[in-house]
């Protein structure tokens, strides 16, 4: 077995063999998506037109689940070729029935959007109070925009950053990391591969998807409100790198706002 290649926040994962990756949960509240992974992504995997993990159920104590290992670096954001393939990626995921996704295991849209609220709650408390006054009213619009929930509740993946997105040269290999995924807003996915990422890769992602303009805006939203969530993980793990580095993460971006 080879050494942890790993940071993520909700599992520990681990190489085996360079073709093999073992996934544990941190936490025992981790248990549950893991395992709605394993229910779900053998269903979607052949709906989308990029590779997926499709993990398997290894041991129970502790559990371990294991998937094929989609080689590639993490995407760096800048590739038109990376931005169209990624935009034609969430069109098809983004198209896929909602219903069958929670029949195969997905988390529906209430439960989906009542969750992401309640972290939404906790950041009105926990995150608005260390701002400083200058953004603070940017920070309490935001929140209260996102408390609306989504007009067309799609499957979507609920985490998609550069390092969830594989990549060799000019072809996308793969996306990773489906803890997050669920029937929620479509606009998520579209927050850093639209307002993240830089202008070509952004360009050609958005010309694939076609989003309206409702849906970029909310695009933005998410965008802005990404870095309070490290915070939140901050205050919930006592660690204040984290804390520190969210909150400039969330001054920087809401200084964005007109």
């Amino acid at each position: 077995m080879d050494d942890d290649f790993d940071s993520g926040w909700d599992t520990l994962a681990t190489l085996v063999d360079g073709r093999w990756v073992d996934r544990t949960p941190r936490r025992p509240e981790v248990e549950p998506q893991v395992r709605r992974e394993v229910a779900l992504m053998p269903w979607l995997a052949p709906q989308v037109p990029l590779p997926v993990p499709e993990p398997v159920i290894l041991s129970e104590e502790p559990l371990t689940v294991r998937h094929a290992l989609i080689v590639g670096a993490a995407c760096p954001g800048t590739s038109a070729a990376h931005g169209r393939a990624v935009g034609l990626f969430l069109r098809a995921l983004h198209a896929v029935d909602p219903d069958g996704a929670v029949g195969a295991g997905a988390r529906d849209g209430p439960a989906s959007f009542a969750g992401a609220q309640a972290i939404r709650d906790r950041m009105a408390t926990d995150v608005l109070a260390l701002l400083p006054g200058r953004v603070r009213a940017g920070g309490e619009a935001l929140l209260a925009r996102m408390a609306a929930p989504p007009p067309d509740p799609r499957l979507v993946h609920g985490d998609l950053g550069p390092e969830h997105i594989r990549v060799v040269g000019d072809a996308v290999t793969g996306v990773i990391d489906w803890g997050d995924c669920c029937v929620g807003d479509p606009a998520l996915d579209l927050a850093w591969t639209r307002y993240g990422a830089g202008p070509a890769f952004a360009a050609a992602l958005e010309t694939a998807y076609a989003p309206d303009e409702t849906l970029l805006a909310r695009a933005r939203d998410w965008y802005l409100l990404g870095p309070w969530h490290e915070v939140v993980y901050g205050l919930d793990t006592d660690r204040p790198e984290y804390v520190e580095s969210g909150l400039a993460g969330v001054v920087t971006r809401l200084r964005q706002l007109p």
